[in-house]
């Protein structure tokens, strides 16, 4: 019963941080789009759209903000 336990608590926790992580991940990744629409409402919505492409592309974190910027100067209103 002891070891149930440690590998319940063990399981659980892994998961609360593969969980947290992800959720982070994904708030800076939105914060980085928002911040190139300078407080523009269709811009911002241009912007989401953008990093939703860019996730379904699978563009690399380290790739991420050169994609978005570049997203960002095409835009126009």
């Amino acid at each position: 019963m002891d070891y149930f336990i440690v590998a319940v608590a063990t399981l659980s926790g892994l998961y609360f941080h593969w969980w947290i992580y992800v959720r982070i991940k994904r708030w800076i990744n939105r914060d980085l789009a928002l911040s190139m629409a300078a407080g523009d409402p269709q811009k911002q919505a241009y912007m989401l759209s953008k990093l939703g492409e860019a996730q379904a592309l699978k563009v690399k974190k380290a790739e991420l903000q050169k994609w978005l910027q570049d997203a960002a100067d095409h835009y126009s209103a």
